[in-house]
């Protein structure tokens, strides 16, 4: 049962969480909530004319748009609350990774993680073993890849071709503190989150 707060407890916590955006089409958020924060100053941006684009999407180059320099490479953007809900919604989160391959966007659910690794380049990743793990995947997503190649898991890849109607690397172990990939195709990685 969630927990009940006082009014003015509620709006206490709302306002130690206020958005600098709001950002998409609007169709999900209740107008009482797209008020209370438009009266904290919060910018609403109305993008109901565009249902080319999932409102991820728009916030991902909005973000991209707004951050100062040129180079990127450095961004991170976590996304909470991008996996866990309906297929199609994920599957579009998923899409939005590939769609901007050279900014690091971590969609985060309460169950695990995920990120886009680049065919451009090998990857070293840490793994957090307080909170990460043990079990994790590559998934070549668009483009199968003819050769994938991992340290650092129970069941490691060795020049492997994987893709959809064939093998994809799920219910792998990582079994050290680093994880090593490279491919000559973009992959996805998962990894379970501990409670």
């Amino acid at each position: 049962m969630p927990e009940l707060l006082p009014g003015h407890a509620r709006d206490d916590v709302r306002s130690r969480y206020k958005p600098d955006v709001i950002k998409g089409d609007m169709d999900s958020v209740r107008p009482e909530v797209k008020e209370y924060y438009s009266n904290l100053g919060t910018k609403i941006a109305d993008q109901s004319h565009d249902q080319d684009t999932t409102d991820l999407h728009k916030c991902v180059a909005f973000i991209t748009d707004n951050s100062p320099g040129s180079d990127k490479s450095n961004l991170c953007i976590l996304v909470l609350g991008a996996l866990g809900g309906r297929f199609d919604h994920e599957m579009g989160n998923i899409n939005v990774l590939h769609l901007f391959p050279n900014i690091k966007i971590v969609l985060l659910s309460d169950d695990c993680l995920i990120f886009l690794l680049p065919r451009t380049h090998t990857h070293s990743i840490h793994i957090e073993r307080s909170v990460e793990g043990p079990h994790c995947g590559l998934i070549p997503v668009g483009t199968p890849s003819t050769s994938t190649t991992t340290t650092g898991l129970r069941w490691n890849l060795d020049n492997t071709h994987m893709s959809f109607g064939g093998l994809i690397s799920t219910s792998n172990i990582v079994d050290e503190d680093q994880v090593m990939v490279t491919s000559d195709s973009d992959l996805i990685w998962t990894i379970s989150l501990r409670h």
